[in-house]
């Protein structure tokens, strides 16, 4: 079977989740069809998956918390292939589904699995993370590894696939969900809101919203659709945060590629956040973050510019996060210099003296689980990201930038992806290919930070 990442999968184990893969298969698509009562904080769901095998397969396993108990599954075979659960228990996070047969290699099956329980976040070393419970409603936040708080999946973020999210809840709270709304029917005291997500999605990225939202048009005419979810007090002050939303979006289709979705759309919680938070085609900010007067702006084009980095480009493994938070955070800095013509240097330049003023003790290429967030990952991966700008000039580096995102679109990448981009524009210009993997290696594979990137001479 085709896999989406280039690089074997490195043991059996995430070593940054340390939870164990699921081996054996891929999950093409998952079809949720969700019944959630707020008050009680209750979610009762039917998960159809949809799979296929790469190896012969007697037995399996899919991520689920504790808080959610599967009561029944289900199997099926497609091309003559039967299919049939012998038994099923849950322990260790671990869903464990034993088959009657051994299911041969290559074969198609399907996976119904009810389940139901009071869904919590799952406890990590960073922070609470998965299904969250708010004073009016709830929120899903799944990275790295939170998926399994409210459904059960193959949460690792190379194995993408597509969704289908059915919630049916109580009136008047809205459902907001990655993907395309297909259809709102109210019955009685309860609504049912059906998703479709068009594109390959990793687990950690769908999400539902559910809240007393309102909803608020951001988009220019003839743009891509651009939404927002907020309370309805928020309203006014929503608006003038987020008046750039289209601007930014714009700026980054030209310097980045087309943008990647359907939509684009936020969500802003009554709640309070720490850090807003992605979700593929939807980002998440708390009533912090709507003061009316742009003090978030920095994290509103981060945000944005992660339906890129991170999304559409998803990660084959967590140690490549710099990938994903180097991007985002130089990002921000091509938005400022669009906007208020500060050059990027001068952000570059103004953390890394931020930086080298911290302990030289992360290595971007890998810096463990414990340092994956910190910022030294964000701001060191920007400027790498900036010397390599630097090194190739302005329009060379975005033309590399732009095949990079294009080869990558809705799969996943890896540092080698980029860097072979990088290294093939620096062959049209004549620039030595050990200037290149000096640079890589300075920046990526060593603790000491390099010298500030300036203009080659």
């Amino acid at each position: 079977m085709r896999r989406l990442r280039s690089t074997p999968i490195p043991g059996t184990r995430d070593e940054y989740t340390g939870v164990d893969f699921n081996l054996g298969f891929h999950v093409r698509s998952y079809h949720l069809d969700l019944n959630y009562r707020v008050g009680p904080n209750n979610l009762s769901g039917i998960a159809t998956l949809q799979l296929d095998n790469w190896r012969p397969l007697k037995s399996m396993t899919l991520d689920l918390a504790p808080s959610m108990r599967a009561t029944r599954i289900i199997a099926q075979g497609t091309a003559g292939h039967t299919v049939k659960v012998l038994r099923f228990r849950q322990s260790g996070g671990k869903l464990r589904i034993t088959f009657a047969q051994e299911i041969p290699v290559d074969s198609e099956f399907s996976l119904v699995i009810r389940y139901s329980g009071t869904p919590g976040p799952i406890h990590s070393p960073w922070g609470d993370i998965g299904w969250e419970e708010l004073e009016n409603g709830a929120l899903v936040a799944s990275q790295p590894n939170g998926a399994p708080s409210w459904f059960p999946c193959d949460d690792t973020p190379d194995e993408k696939a597509r969704y289908e999210i059915i919630v049916t809840t109580d009136n008047p709270y809205v459902v907001a969900v990655n993907g395309t709304l297909l259809s709102k029917q109210t019955a009685g005291s309860r609504t049912t809101w059906h998703y479709r997500i068009g594109h390959p999605m990793a687990s950690y990225l769908a999400t539902i919203q559910i809240g007393e939202y309102t909803q608020l048009l951001l988009s220019e005419p003839g743009g891509v659709p651009v939404r927002a979810w907020v309370p309805a007090e928020l309203r006014e002050s929503a608006r003038e945060e987020f008046v750039d939303q289209s601007r930014m979006l714009a700026l980054y289709s030209e310097l980045f590629g087309p943008y990647p979705f359907n939509s684009y759309s936020v969500v802003v919680t009554e709640d309070e956040l720490e850090i807003p938070l992605e979700a593929q085609g939807l980002s998440i900010f708390g009533a912090n973050h709507i003061q009316g007067d742009h003090t978030w702006e920095r994290l509103i084009a981060h945000e944005l510019s992660h339906q890129w980095f991170g999304n559409s480009l998803g990660l084959a493994q967590w140690n490549d996060i710099w990938l994903n938070e180097g991007f985002a955070c130089y990002a921000e800095w091509l938005w400022f210099e669009h906007s208020t013509g500060r050059h990027a240097a001068d952000s570059a330049r103004e953390h890394y003296a931020e930086i080298a003023a911290q302990p030289q003790n992360i290595l971007l290429a890998d810096p463990g689980p414990r340092d994956m967030f910190d910022d030294r990952v964000y701001k060191r991966g920007a400027l790498t990201v900036h010397a390599l700008r630097t090194l190739l000039g302005d329009a060379p580096f975005f033309r590399a930038l732009r095949r990079y995102v294009a080869a990558g679109a809705h799969s996943v990448v890896e540092p080698v992806d980029l860097k072979r981009e990088i290294l093939a524009e620096a062959a049209t210009l004549g620039i030595p290919e050990d200037e290149v993997k000096n640079l890589w290696r300075a920046w990526l594979h060593q603790l000491e930070l390099p010298p500030f990137p300036e203009p080659r001479r």
